[in-house]
């Protein structure tokens, strides 16, 4: 497959080191496109869940993968999450084409895109509350895994694919709440900071939408995450677009085999990058 070439692509949610991680899905990815920029929206590792006896080959490969990028020009921006917090005491921290940072912000023309991961305005991550939230992380692990392993016998059987965690977050009400005050706080808060775009993470639920406030307009976008919505954000020729995998686009690629093997403060107004 040949690369494709685009200005940024963002990624979150990867959560490497866990069950639930499609770490070969994201590799194949990555190895489809070359961007001037790669911002890594948080939680790409998972430091809430890490474990020695568990980070697959496919996991190291993504790492890899990320840093051969690096090697090649890429621009590579990490911003922290909730579950990789161990790395917001080194934040903006620069180290060749490596930045890490709590939050990012994007220039195009007269256009400026705030970009974070979104745990910050998340109450169920501090506090006493985030003993719970590590527990039930565990818990939508377990349900991960149990839906693969459902889901690789309905393949068998000549079935579609079903996702048990989407079900049940689209059926609860209160996650549907939840979701909804997430994205519409953000969005107040970026229109008020006066920028046209608003990027994150962390709710893993893609999403491409505009808000309208008596102070203006915005558009939130969330690139979603690589457990099971396969999803990133990509901007080229004056727009963001939302990504999905296809596993189809894929598929000659992967029969062939022919891929040789790979040897701040939240509200600032400093912008980072400028086409």
């Amino acid at each position: 497959m040949e690369k494709r070439k685009i200005d940024v692509a963002v990624i979150s949610d990867v959560h490497l080191g866990t069950y639930g991680c499609r770490a070969e899905e994201l590799l194949h990815y990555l190895k489809s496109i070359e961007p001037q920029l790669l911002i890594l929206n948080g939680d790409i590792i998972d430091g809430w869940q890490f474990s020695k006896r568990y980070f697959p080959k496919s996991h190291f490969a993504v790492i890899k993968r990320i840093m051969s990028m690096m090697a090649h020009d890429t621009r590579v921006i990490y911003i922290t999450g909730n579950h990789d917090e161990v790395l917001r005491k080194y934040s903006d921290l620069h180290l060749g084409n490596l930045t890490l940072t709590d939050k990012y912000i994007l220039k195009k023309g007269d256009k400026k895109t705030w970009i974070f991961h979104g745990d910050v305005f998340d109450n169920t991550t501090k506090g006493s509350a985030k003993f719970m939230a590590k527990l039930g992380g565990k818990g939508y692990d377990l349900l991960i895994l149990m839906n693969s392993a459902i889901n690789f016998i309905l393949h068998k059987l000549g079935y579609g694919k079903v996702s048990f965690s989407k079900k049940v977050k689209n059926s609860v009400k209160k996650a549907v709440k939840y979701i909804n005050n997430f994205e519409s706080t953000i969005a107040e808060l970026a229109i008020e900071n006066k920028f046209d775009y608003v990027i994150c993470g962390h709710i893993h639920q893609p999403c491409e939408k505009e808000y309208i406030t008596q102070n203006g307009k915005t558009v939130y976008l969330n690139s979603g995450d690589w457990i099971e919505n396969l999803t990133a954000l990509e901007f080229e020729k004056d727009e963001w677009k939302l990504y999905t995998y296809n596993e189809q686009d894929f598929a000659i690629t992967k029969s062939k085999n022919k891929e040789p093997k790979e040897q701040p403060h939240i509200f600032s107004q400093q912008v980072d990058f400028i086409f």
